[in-house]
């Protein structure tokens, strides 16, 4: 999942921070990954993170329990509806302010970043699974939603059933939705060529049985797909490949129901519309300036284990300037008090919220890690590589950015959050923390004979961050011996000048979010090869990394007994780190989000840093 200027996180879709969620840098898109999506992974793990409040504990500024990206082994196959939350009242309406507007598009088959990820799946759209916020454990477990459970795969996890739970109806015409329906999307999806930035090209076209040479209903509508069958209320799924994680897969909105009817699921008329299957359904919709969601008449509670519809709407207001969401979020007075903001407050805010009023701010982990990705084409000394580790002045651009040290900024060592199952930290170039050495740099250098190497990277001309950042990483490079060339662009050519893998730039900054907990969602996108000669885009692997013995390991790995590959992702990830070093983490990402007075339930749901939209309500 995004931040007004963000700029997207590989991760598929540029994390999809951002799966557009306005993950922790307000400056960067990211989005949630390609098989990748990784918060991957079969539930195999268990992740703890820490959560505020909107009703009462006062959170430290870097949490005991801080794990970002937490969650895994919480599942819940036999979780059912109707969710009622003690003291929970009806009535009002929640606004929400966001510097940004919403990221790409609301259309189902074509969302892959954290804020319309998170915001459709929480409020108004259902898929095969859903995740639910456990206030016990403070993750988010894995539940069925428009299945009956969370599927039941074949012995070799080539074909998945599941059934389609019924009573759930369209809030625009009240009529049910099926079984067809489901598979009519989650097909729909699959055209890579209609919806460029979705999640599907990743997951569904590279594991359905026939997926990798579909083009699509609207690309080849002469063309049939015959992966997914439908019988009366089951639908099954097979596969190429094995593919364990498609409960986690099942939690997208790609996942979920489409009218059949071409004139209503039109790809340039949907994505303005899309169709409600959740507790609220869309009123008002401007992708940059407003979003506002009405209830759902024909929502039936006892058909959903996780969602509930307390507020009698949501007022999405974006692109409100940074500062005047914080002071909002500090008076706390008026509509304030029903109010709440995704994007974390700056930092001077955040240490007056902190002493003012703590119970309102919302902490916790994310499953994101930024990093700094040499072209591996261009910079092929591992030296020089490791020098540039040792020379990135990490706090002071940290700084630069607003983020806050510790807090929605931690600092990291493997390329894999914590969180993800199997990770165990290892630490390849022995620096500690924020720490950065310009001696060490330097001697580096001199040893590859390459002083005075000169680095190019991006900057935004009109964002003021962008340029105290640029400003702080041209000190720490020079200080350490590189030449450091900023190069300019703008917040609006900054992806396509990134992702142009003909740019005279040598380094990328990037950052990427788990789909789902899993090395699975990691490596594979990150480290996978790719062959920028033959394209104009580096499409997630941003360091032009590209070993195939490395690349038969992933393979390998993907075929190893469940219960094997946690630890094996883990291994794969130091081996290729200690060996080629092809990049280099500048922190993980956590959140510092507020709220009103009158607003309750707002937790951390830590698969996307987003809030916990399921759970909110507000005192009358």
């Amino acid at each position: 999942m995004t931040s007004p200027t963000a700029t997207p996180c590989p991760g598929a879709p540029p994390l999809r921070v951002s799966s557009g969620r306005s993950v922790s840098e307000r400056h960067e898109y990211m989005r949630l990954k390609t098989p990748l999506v990784a918060l991957s992974s079969v539930g195999l793990l268990a992740l703890a993170a820490c959560g505020g409040s909107g009703g009462g504990s006062t959170p430290n500024s870097t949490p005991s329990n801080f794990k970002p990206g937490a969650t895994g082994n919480f599942q819940d196959k036999n979780a059912k509806g109707p969710v009622t939350l003690a003291g929970a009242q009806k009535g009002g309406t929640v606004t929400v302010l966001t510097q940004s507007g919403l990221t790409t598009t609301l259309d189902p088959s074509e969302i892959y970043y954290t804020d319309t990820s998170s915001i459709f799946s929480g409020l108004i759209g259902r898929s095969l699974t859903q995740y639910k916020y456990d206030p016990a454990t403070k993750n988010m477990i894995l539940v069925p939603d428009l299945a009956t459970d969370l599927g039941t795969p074949n012995d070799t996890y080539t074909k998945w059933t599941f059934t389609i739970r019924s009573g759930v109806k369209w809030g625009e015409n009240g009529k049910p939705v099926t079984a067809k329906d489901v598979a009519f999307g989650m097909t729909r999806c699959m055209d890579a060529a209609t919806f460029p930035t979705g999640a599907c090209q990743y997951y569904s076209n590279a594991y359905y049985k026939g997926g990798s040479t579909y083009k699509g209903m609207y690309t080849a509508p002469q063309q049939k797909f015959k992966g997914i069958k439908v019988n009366g209320d089951t639908i099954t799924i097979t596969m190429a490949k094995p593919f364990p994680d498609m409960p986690y897969w099942g939690t997208f909105p790609a996942n979920g129901p489409v009218p059949s009817d071409p004139k209503i699921s039109d790809p340039k008329a949907y994505k303005k519309h899309p169709w409600s299957t959740g507790p609220y359904m869309i009123d008002k919709f401007n992708l940059s300036k407003e979003l506002v969601l009405k209830k759902n008449p024909y929502w039936d509670p006892a058909t959903d284990p996780a969602r509930t519809q307390y507020p009698d709407g949501y007022d999405f207001q974006l692109q409100t300037p940074s500062q005047k969401i914080d002071q909002i979020m500090l008076a706390d007075t008026g509509d304030g008090q029903t109010t709440l903001t995704y994007d974390d407050l700056l930092a001077p805010d955040f240490t007056q919220m902190k002493q003012k009023d703590p119970t309102r701010l919302t902490l916790g982990g994310s499953p994101c890690t930024y990093y700094w990705a040499p072209d591996n084409r261009k910079i092929t000394d591992k030296k020089v590589r490791e020098a540039l580790s040792w020379a990135y002045p990490y706090k002071n651009a940290i700084l630069a950015t607003g983020l806050i040290p510790g807090v929605n900024a931690i600092p990291a060592t493997n390329l894999m959050p914590p969180g993800v199952p199997g990770r165990q930290a290892y630490n390849v170039t022995g620096r500690q923390g924020f720490d950065n050495d310009p001696a060490k740099a330097k001697a580096l250098l001199k040893q590859a004979g390459k002083l005075g190497y000169e680095i190019k990277f991006l900057f935004r001309t009109d964002d003021p961050a962008s340029v105290k950042s640029k400003d702080a990483i041209v000190k720490g490079l020079t200080e350490a011996g590189f030449k450091a060339t900023p190069v300019p662009t703008t917040t609006a050519n900054y992806v396509a000048a990134r992702d142009n893998t003909s740019e005279d730039i040598n380094v990328r900054s990037a950052g990427w979010c788990s789909d789902w907990p899993s090395g699975s969602t990691w490596l594979p996108t990150v480290f996978g090869s790719t062959d920028p000669t033959k394209s104009h885009s580096f499409g997630t692997n941003y360091s032009a990394f590209g070993n195939k013995a490395m690349d038969d390991k992933m393979d390998a790995i993907q075929k190893m007994p469940l219960e094997k590959q946690a630890d094996a992702w883990n291994a794969l990830d130091k081996q290729i780190m200690t060996k080629y070093f092809p990049l280099f983490p500048t922190y993980y990402t956590g959140i510092a989000q507020a709220h009103g007075s009158k607003v309750n339930g707002d937790f951390d749901d830590n698969t996307v840093g987003m809030p916990t939209w399921k759970n909110i309500w507000l005192t009358q």
